[in-house]
């Protein structure tokens, strides 16, 4: 806390950290809002990555492979993203990448949330953009949705294990 307070004081920028009970299995990421003017926001920035590279164990993590949970899943490449958006359109890892994996439709709400809220936190804390198919557009042949997660490949799959860790949680209650 006292890192934190000092780097907001320093940048004179609105820092928000997520709390620690709030990861996926798995990931240990958690997420960072950084608010105010431009340079405010990239003093507070610049502060919290200096931070992170004096820590070797996060240096070694951003090297690591990252480890996923495999679910029923068909690459597509074929299948774009809906709109080019996201904030690096021309990055070209993030371009041309998508994987549609099939959520039963019954199990949507879990992973869309309240308002959208789990989706757009999956979203933020991967880095991808996921796209799920309309009420009645099922993957061929069975009653699943298409969820289609685009971005770099570690989004990908970041966004998979999040995805399949919400439909678990409701099988094992059922």
């Amino acid at each position: 806390g006292a890192t934190i307070k000092s780097f907001i004081e320093d940048s004179g920028a609105g820092i928000k950290i997520s709390p620690q009970d709030n990861n996926y299995i798995g990931l240990s990421d958690r997420i960072v809002t950084v608010t105010g003017s431009f340079e405010e926001e990239m003093r507070a920035i610049d502060l919290i990555l200096s931070k992170l590279t004096e820590d070797p164990l996060y240096l070694q993590s951003m090297n690591a492979p990252l480890s996923y949970s495999v679910g029923t899943a068909a690459y597509n490449s074929s299948y774009g993203p809906n709109g080019v958006g996201g904030r690096y359109p021309n990055n070209k890892e993030d371009r041309g990448n998508s994987l549609t994996i099939g959520v039963a439709d019954e199990h949507i709400g879990v992973v869309v949330g309240r308002g959208g809220r789990n989706i757009l936190e999956i979203s933020q804390a991967s880095g991808a953009r996921i796209k799920i198919s309309d009420r009645g557009d099922f993957m061929s042949g069975t009653s699943n949705r298409k969820v289609t997660i685009t971005g770099s490949l570690r989004a990908i799959r970041a966004a998979e294990a999040m995805i399949n860790q919400k439909v678990a949680s409701v099988t094992e209650r059922t």
